[in-house]
Parts: structure tokens; C-alpha cells; sequence
């Protein structure tokens, strides 16, 4: 696990590991649910607010001019950070879960009884239970993508799922309990043949993976600013600005109209017209120091250390008695989910907190992914830049005593 950075300097800008927990130093391993923040962020966000806070592009005075400015040159910066063609196809919302909302009930305005969506056997609820109610409403036909038995989706069955009513396939990048790295570019190629558009959930990749939405040719990307080293409570909606200018507009209010009379309301242009009243001004501004935060990395030196401390993790796990990994794809990043044979994923996860370590246990928001694999839960241990072998060593000696205690 050579790498041409110090990670020890790197940790020191997390102030949130410099702390013990039940007595034990703190080892965060539960970066799938979320991150943990730099002081860059943390520093950025009270910037802010001492010295800039006023409402954005609403006043003529000077706070409400540098507010702006600050929080307009964040789009900017994402919209390089993920190479979107065009400034106005970045949307702000508070999160993946709203973005993937907007979508369903603004471009699912768009389809008509017995239109076809397709979603897979490993997504988040996030991008489940929208599609469900929309096809509740409209009518629709929802598909769901198989797996295979290495928990990679099953992509001869899903192109005898694509139909010329298929109107959208809802993927996520990465899964976030099998860390199956999905081929979305050729998704979204298949997907297209048919005319279908293609939403990314990609909450799980911004972290770990360049995000280039020009070369996926995806139609809509959506993550969360808390997943990616940022602050919770903002999120970001890509979409091809010819999709967005025809989806009708999904919540009303301030910021998001032109014009407001009693006998009509024109909207505003894109990216207003989906972003209604006072913004998360400080989250985005907390996001936008996120994204400099990564792009002060070697993303590519990044991405070589933490999968060789994914593979260091996942060869320890497999040196212990009873344990099974679950999920073996091809490609995996981030994620590695385990069940130890006899015992409850809680009772292993409350073990370990004692020990300082941090891991998760459950069903992840994903329960028909566990059903599928007869499953009631795993425990998740998820890395991120800021965790070394000392991290996975102390989780592995901490989990054989665990297990010698059971």
C-alpha cells in the first residue's frame, strides 16, 4: 500500500479522528453512511457564516452580492468537477434522496400508463421507492435487474428487460453493500438504443472515482455533498439541459418564478426553475470546499491506496474462522460487506463500538437486496482516504476478540 502522499497528514485535516470513543482511539470505518469532514469544510461553512451571511441573488447590498458570488462559483466548480457541458445542468437539492424525487415526479410527469422503468436488484431504498410510487400513480411497468451469483447485475438479463416502452433505468454506481463498481457507460449505451434515459445514483462513487458525466452519456447523476467529504443537507441533480428545460417544475416558491400574477405564473430559467426558496447557502458552500478538498489530491494515487487498503481489509477478514464476505464482483471500491456464521451482525457491530471501532450492521436501505440473498443483515466495514493499515489492523484484532468472546 505504497502511495506518493503522507496519509498521516492528510488524516490530521479530519479533527473528528484525533478523539477516543468507549475509551479506545476512534477507528471510522462507516464512511458509506458518511463521511467525515476536513477542517477546510468545517472552516469554510463558519466563513460564512461570520462574515458573509445574507440571502442570495435576492439584495442589492454587499453580503448578499459576496454570498452570491460565492455560492454561484460552486456550480462552476461542480460542474468541471463532474465535466457537465453546461453551468445550468447543476442543480442543487438537499441530497441524492431529493434529487432522485425530483426526477420521478418531474420527467415521470412526462410518461403515461404502461411506460416501463427499470431499476436492480441492488439499489438503495433512495432509488426504489420513488419509482414504485410513481408507477403506483401513472400506472407504469417497474423492472428489476437480476443479479448474478458474484453480486454483479445481470446484464444479458437486463437487455431482455429493454423494451421500446422502456423510459428510464435507474442505476447506482456503486452499491453500497456489495462495492460492485457497475459498467454504467455501457448501460447507458444499451439504454439509449431503445430510447431510454438513464439515471445515476452515484452517492457512492464521488468519493472514490472521477465522475466524467459526459463520457457515461448518463441522462440524469445525482450524489450527496455529506458522502463526499462535504456537509449534509446538500446534494447535487445532473441532467442534459434539454431534459431539464421540458420536465415540468416540481416545487414552487420563491427563487424558482419569473414572473407571479392572479392570473398566471411564468418560471424561471434553468437551474432557478428547480430550486425553490432560500437555498442551503452554507452547504453549498461547504460542498464547494469539498470538491477542493479532492481536487487537491492525486485522485489517481488516491484511488490506488485505498484499493490496496480494500484488498488488505478484505485478505485480514478472510484469515479469521466464520466469517464470509458477501459480494465478490470484479470490480469492487469502497464496500465490504461480511456475516459472521452463528452470530447477529448487531451484537458483533456493539462489540466492536466498545473497542472504538466504528463499522455498520444492518440492512443498509437495502432490503430487497437482502432478501435476494437471504439475508437479515451484514456488517459493512467502507473506507475513505483518511484510513490507514493501522485502521484495519485495530478492526481486525478487535474483531478476533469479539469473536473469541462469543
Amino acid at each position: 500500500m505504497s502511495q506518493s502522499f503522507s496519509v498521516s497528514a492528510l488524516r490530521a485535516q479530519f479533527p473528528v479522528l484525533q478523539q477516543s470513543c468507549n475509551g479506545h482511539a476512534l477507528v471510522y470505518l462507516d464512511s458509506a453512511a458518511t463521511t467525515q469532514k476536513p477542517q477546510s469544510v468545517i472552516d469554510a461553512m463558519n466563513n460564512y457564516y461570520q462574515y458573509n451571511n445574507a440571502n442570495v441573488h435576492r439584495a442589492a447590498h454587499c453580503l448578499s452580492a459576496k454570498a452570491t458570488q460565492a455560492f454561484e462559483q460552486v456550480r462552476d466548480e461542480v460542474r468541471s468537477f463532474i465535466n457537465a457541458p453546461k453551468r445550468e445542468e447543476v442543480i442543487w437539492t438537499k441530497g441524492a434522496t431529493e434529487a432522485i424525487n425530483l426526477v420521478a415526479q418531474s420527467y415521470g410527469a412526462l410518461l403515461e400508463a404502461g411506460d416501463e422503468i427499470i431499476i436492480s436488484t441492488m439499489e438503495h431504498h433512495a432509488n426504489i421507492v420513488p419509482w414504485q410510487l410513481l408507477a403506483q400513480q401513472l400506472k407504469l411497468v417497474l423492472k428489476v435487474i437480476p443479479l448474478t451469483d458474484t453480486g454483479e447485475l445481470d446484464l444479458t438479463a437486463f437487455a431482455q428487460l429493454l423494451t421500446e416502452k422502456t423510459r428510464l433505468v435507474a442505476v447506482t454506481h456503486i452499491s453500497n453493500v456489495l462495492g460492485t463498481v457497475n459498467p454504467i457507460a455501457g448501460i447507458v449505451a444499451l439504454s439509449h438504443q431503445v430510447g431510454a434515459k438513464v439515471l445515476v445514483d452515484g452517492s457512492q462513487t464521488v468519493a472514490h472515482l472521477p465522475i466524467d458525466v459526459q463520457a457515461l452519456d448518463c441522462d440524469f447523476y445525482v450524489f450527496s455533498g455529506h458522502k463526499m467529504y462535504g456537509p449534509t443537507g446538500i446534494g447535487v441533480l445532473y441532467g442534459k439541459a434539454d431534459l431539464l428545460n421540458a420536465m415540468p417544475v416540481w416545487q414552487t416558491g420563491g427563487e424558482m418564478i419569473k414572473k407571479v400574477s392572479f392570473s398566471g405564473t411564468t418560471f424561471n430559467a434553468l437551474p432557478f426553475k428547480f430550486e425553490p426558496g432560500t437555498p442551503n447557502i452554507s452547504g453549498v458552500i461547504g460542498l464547494g470546499a469539498a470538491v477542493a478538498f479532492l481536487q487537491q489530491q492525486d485522485r489517481a494515487a488516491l484511488l490506488h491506496y485505498e484499493q490496496g487498503l480494500f484488498e488488505y481489509a478484505k485478505a485480514q477478514l478472510l484469515s479469521l474462522p466464520d466469517i464470509a464476505l458477501v459480494g465478490n464482483a470484479a470490480q469492487q471500491a469502497g464496500v465490504i460487506s461480511f456475516v459472521v456464521k452463528g452470530e447477529h451482525h448487531s451484537d458483533i457491530a456493539t462489540l466492536l463500538d466498545q473497542q472504538g471501532i466504528a463499522i455498520r450492521a444492518g440492512h443498509h436501505c437495502a432490503m430487497p437486496l437482502m432478501e435476494s440473498l437471504g439475508l437479515g443483515g451484514t456488517l459493512r466495514l467502507s473506507i475513505a482516504c483518511y484510513n490507514d493499515q493501522q485502521d484495519i489492523d485495530s478492526f481486525i484484532a478487535a474483531l478476533h476478540k469479539t469473536l473469541e468472546f462469543l
